[in-house]
């Protein structure tokens, strides 16, 4: 049936999907009813919220004693919260929430935006500032192997996005790091002069190719395609322009959270005759990718959102080995140099990746990032996935069934989690003081203008309780009007 309903109806073929042997006893009211899976009868009414609960056959609902005539599931308080209860403690992945510092009373939904703290982490930066720096001084770059760390970490990064050995390296800003693999992409495509990317890409990505458009001259151009293009469109894009040099996309939507299909789409860009540029941001260290499998060129991505790496972490760039050695980027600085400590006069590039270094590595921001890539790898990539997407479906439909059609919000992600990363947005016509209220109450997501709620899905250490309070809490706000004081109305620099 619809969600909300005055009843729950053909309920015979959710049972038959929840088991072949499943036969629905009797109605028991208006909005319930009453089926048997096996010896046990369960309880199915208003106070649950959709078909995502059904693969897990209502555990938290059941009861040897309920009968036909039961309207103990209809009540929808504690008995719903226990559900969440209920899979938080079947959840393979509930211990790792005990490497993070999370404060008592926060609902965390903002891991999308800047990860939560590894307990490891001041233990470690501290360790490296009195030892490793206050100690053996100087020394460290080689004793405590700092030099070293950008390949390091970049080798742990691409064990999550698909790249081998020697294929990723940790510098910089993903800003800077873009403007690297987009020259060094243009000018492996002599003759071309068109990038193409979307509208409702992430600013900086956009900024920088239009900064690098105008200091190259020549005809450069930018073209922008319509917000939130499919795949169809990009294609079509493609085959339109003949002289597409680059094809630029973030791979997971900074604002709905919908997924571009990687392999097709670095795929329909080679056919066109260009390279093809993913950025990761909201990807890396949240889903699984390959980027050898699925063709790519370039990639890059931060370390502070689900990296766990810390504010402004240290980002990571990504090239396919047949065109490391194809072009030395602009930005050569010395750590880039084939020889840096022979500090020779003349620039001559570093074999493989380690050409796009450029400056000395921030060493005690790179230590901490270590310490949130070892929260990542410690998990199943596939586990994060399936929890993250499950937590999204759950929160959707928690928030639409409580709030309803009046609270004035718009669903903005994909309903399909196949095609959505770890996030959910809302559109509100005043989402920026809705999301102050919420932050106010302790409920932790962003806003993103113009009109954008965004509630991250770290599934590293979010809980499905926390899905359950955080949809509670903004169903509460939007339905007293807490939103509309003047306080929540004033905007921060940060939003």
């Amino acid at each position: 049936g619809e969600y909300p309903a005055p009843g729950v109806k053909h309920l015979a073929p959710i049972a038959a999907y929840l088991d072949p042997n499943a036969n629905v006893l009797a109605p028991g009211g208006d909005s319930f009813w009453v089926f048997r899976l096996g010896r046990e009868p369960f309880g199915f009414g208003q106070a649950t919220f959709g078909a995502t609960l059904l693969p897990d056959r209502l555990r938290a609902l059941s009861s040897p004693s309920m009968t036909q005539n039961s309207t103990a599931v209809a009540e929808p308080g504690a008995r719903s919260r226990d559900r969440f209860l209920a899979l938080d403690a079947a959840d393979p992945l509930r211990a790792h929430r005990d490497l993070f510092v999370l404060p008592e009373g926060v609902l965390y939904l903002d891991g999308n935006s800047l990860g939560a703290l590894p307990k490891a982490t001041a233990g470690r930066v501290a360790r490296a500032i009195e030892e490793e720096w206050g100690r053996d001084l100087i020394r460290s770059w080689n004793s405590a192997g700092w030099i070293d760390l950008p390949a390091v970490l970049g080798d742990r990064i691409g064990r999550l996005i698909g790249g081998l050995p020697g294929e990723t390296v940790v510098a910089d800003s993903t800003s800077i790091n873009l403007f690297k693999v987009l020259a060094a992409a243009l000018a492996l495509n002599p003759g071309r002069r068109r990038v193409v990317s979307q509208r409702d890409n992430f600013p900086t990505d956009l900024y920088m190719a239009q900064g690098l458009v105008r200091l190259l001259g020549g005809g450069y151009e930018l073209t922008m395609l319509d917000d939130d293009p499919d795949a169809e469109a990009i294609e079509k894009a493609l085959s339109e322009h003949g002289d597409v040099a680059v094809l630029m996309l973030t791979h997971v939507n900074y604002r709905t959270g919908r997924i571009h299909d990687m392999a097709r789409l670095s795929a329909a860009a080679h056919r066109a005759g260009a390279l093809a540029i993913w950025d990761l941001a909201h990807t890396a260290g949240a889903m699984p990718v390959d980027l050898n499998a699925a063709d790519a060129d370039f990639a890059v991505g931060c370390g502070y959102k689900y990296l766990n790496g810390g504010p402004g972490a240290p980002a990571f760039l990504w090239v396919a080995p047949r065109h490391q050695e194809a072009f030395a980027q602009p930005l050569s600085g010395w750590l880039g140099h084939a020889a840096p400590f022979d500090f020779d006069p003349a620039y001559r590039p570093a074999p493989g990746i380690a050409r796009y270094l450029c400056g000395t590595p921030p060493v005690l921001s790179m230590i901490a990032l270590g310490c949130g890539l070892d929260t990542v790898l410690a998990a199943d990539p596939q586990a994060l996935r399936e929890k993250s997407m499950r937590l999204g479906d759950l929160f959707i439909e928690c928030v639409e069934a409580r709030a309803g059609r009046e609270s004035g919000l718009t669903l903005a992600s994909p309903r399909n989690a196949a095609e959505r990363g770890s996030q959910v947005s809302f559109r509100h016509p005043h989402g920026y003081p809705v999301m102050q209220a919420l932050i106010a109450r302790g409920t932790i997501g962003d806003f993103r203008a113009p009109d954008i709620l965004r509630f991250g899905f770290a599934p590293l250490y979010l809980r499905y309780v926390d899905v359950w309070d955080a949809a509670e809490a903004l169903t509460q706000i939007l339905s007293s009007g807490a939103w509309d004081r003047p306080e929540f109305h004033r905007r921060a620099a940060v939003t």
